[in-house]
């Protein structure tokens, strides 16, 4: 077999018998990776290899950072924050921390928006909900962290400094497979984190399903930019590689974010790619960079990206039509699409498009999508296009219910639910919300609404308020929260939703109750809520002022989200006009 791997790096084929994540722990599927010779491979912002990092150097270092975590006096099912820098230093800990029994928490690197003080908050909801015994970080982010290890008193250490600390001769304890392997902070309120656990089962379970649902071969190699702190990068990209002894090469999301078309160029050079995973907005962004006067083909050579995953937001035909108008002269096909379905509670998978069938889409009437608008007779109807999202994932049954809890017949719209051995033991430390999601018979109510048909499953919106904006996850409790800081507001007094644009994509909109009549006064304060949200998000909101007591209310006294998004689309709130 042809090694097709660029120099340097760590080879795609491997003499080593390939095992479909079939493993007991997730130390054990490292221990059998390691006996290859694939791995890890990281590049800077050009794509240039910066070093090759082999599963079986990944090993040792991780058991040298096992019997360090031991000499600290930690012991199993503590946490150990981390936060989530794409490299070898992060992998080795994490891995480290599983071989210690000890259960590692990704944590977010700072944005491009929201400045210091909202990076450092976010760090402190994370560690006081994880309650971790030790939080580790990047030495060039060692200002942010201690800031934060400071006010919530946890022990803090940057890479460097931790590999300093002597190796316990003790021995390391064993793991188990119904043993917590990790915490998951990948989506949920910023003020109010769930920590999703997950254990080992549940994990190579679905690294398993996975490995099947993408068919995967021996000649597979992946590519990834996606951030390590989020489900679809750490799972999908991360730890589904090592456990399926697949080398894998990245690129810094930083990197991605400042040049987007380093990911096509990375790929373009490492002929053995076949396997690559975006957002909708990553090949948004990618075809938008390309200029008409440029072709593909002069640049890209696309030709074995055998599997391009969608995921971890909503699928945009449009977006994907671009970018096959974009890239299919530098030899990128249509059917490569893999469109897929998942969230942090299934662990990741929940259903995968069978490879080659591509992008399919159905055409669903949109009053059937939210039940806003007028009555089909008395305007033309108009369709919404909602894209397959493949079929349930080995293990995993899916059920679509009605309000009531009422199973639904085929294609009817309604609440998602799923159950498998790969869904989430819990949320730590959190039984209310466990309970609010995760029945005691194993069913997860997704807070997605979908349909069924001829055994695939569609998407359409969520029931949860959750806001999904460019992949990242908003509470919308987060950003009422962040206007009710401005001068005059209240608890009530604004609802934040998502709303859907021109062209298919998501917008937030955020309600105020406004109290204030002098017209300039108006305009000043929807641009200080804008900024506001801005901060929060990264994405200019919709803002409306409406009349004080216009949101509307549940039976309990609760603001009610939807009714106002519904009330707002279809024109019974009406705003005051607020000069631009």
């Amino acid at each position: 077999m042809t090694n097709l791997s660029p120099p340097g790096a760590t080879p795609t084929s491997d003499t080593l018998d390939r095992r479909y994540a079939d493993f007991e722990t997730l130390g054990d599927a490292l221990d059998y990776a390691a006996r290859g010779v694939r791995g890890m491979n990281f590049h800077d912002a050009r794509g240039t290899l910066t070093r090759a990092y082999p599963f079986a150097i990944l090993k040792a270092d991780a058991l040298a950072h096992a019997h360090r975590f031991v000499t600290l006096g930690l012991v199993p099912g503590d946490r150990v924050a981390l936060i989530a820098e794409t490299g070898p230093e992060f992998a080795a800990c994490f891995f480290g921390a599983v071989y210690a029994g000890l259960w590692p928490v990704p944590l977010p690197l700072p944005t491009s928006f929201g400045g210091r003080e909202a990076y450092v908050s976010q760090l402190l909801v994370m560690l006081e909900s994880s309650d971790p015994q030790l939080f580790l970080f990047p030495p060039e982010l060692a200002e942010f962290a201690n800031d934060a290890a400071t006010q919530r008193k946890v022990v803090a250490r940057d890479w460097h400094s931790f590999t300093e600390i002597d190796q316990s001769a003790d021995p390391l304890p064993t793991n188990e497979g119904g043993a917590i392997a990790y915490l998951q902070y990948s989506s949920g309120s910023t003020r109010f984190p769930h920590g999703v656990a997950v254990t080992h089962r549940a994990l190579l379970d679905n690294l398993h399903a996975h490995s099947m649902g993408i068919e995967l071969q021996d000649s597979d190699r992946c590519i990834s930019w996606l951030p390590w702190y989020h489900d679809m990068g750490l799972v999908g990209c991360m730890l589904s590689p090592l456990a399926n002894q697949v080398s894998v090469d990245f690129l810094k999301t930083e990197d991605f974010a400042r040049r987007p078309l380093a990911w096509l160029d990375l790929i373009s050079r490492n002929p053995g790619t076949t396997l690559s995973y975006s957002p909708t907005f990553g090949y948004d962004i990618c075809s938008r960079r390309m200029s008409s006067q440029t072709r593909a083909a002069d640049r890209f050579d696309l030709a074995r990206w055998r599997i391009a995953g969608n995921g971890a937001d909503m699928i945009r035909p449009d977006v994907m039509q671009a970018f096959v108008d974009s890239f299919a002269d530098a030899g990128f096909k249509a059917a490569a699409f893999c469109p897929s379905y998942g969230l942090a509670e299934a662990t990741l998978a929940v259903s995968i498009m069978p490879p080659g069938e591509g992008i399919r889409l159905e055409l669903v009437e949109e009053s059937e999508l939210s039940g806003v608008g007028t009555p089909a007779q008395e305007r033309p109807r108009r369709y919404r296009a909602i894209v397959n999202c493949g079929r349930p994932v080995i293990g995993m049954a899916v059920e679509i219910r009605d309000s009531t809890g009422a199973v639904l017949p085929g294609s009817a719209i309604g609440r998602l639910f799923c159950r498998g051995s790969s869904v989430m033991h819990g949320y730590f430390r959190d039984e209310e919300s466990t309970a609010a999601c995760l029945s005691d018979d194993g069913w997860l109510d997704t807070g997605d609404m979908g349909y069924v048909s001829g055994g695939y499953i569609f998407i359409v919106g969520r029931a949860k308020d959750m806001i999904i904006i460019n992949g990242r996850n908003h509470w919308p409790q987060d950003i009422e929260w962040a206007v009710e800081q401005l001068p005059g507001f209240k608890s009530g007094d604004i609802a934040a939703f998502a709303i859907t644009g021109p062209l298919g994509e998501e917008t937030p909109a955020v309600l105020v109750h406004c109290r204030v009549s002098d017209p300039e006064e108006r305009g000043r304060l929807r641009d200080d809520i804008r900024e506001r949200v801005r901060a929060i998000t990264g994405i200019t909101p919709v803002v409306e002022l409406v009349p004080p007591r216009t949101l509307p209310r549940t039976s309990s006294g609760k603001l009610s989200r939807t009714k106002a998004r519904n009330l707002y689309l279809s024109g019974e709130i009406v705003p005051f006009d607020v000069a631009a």
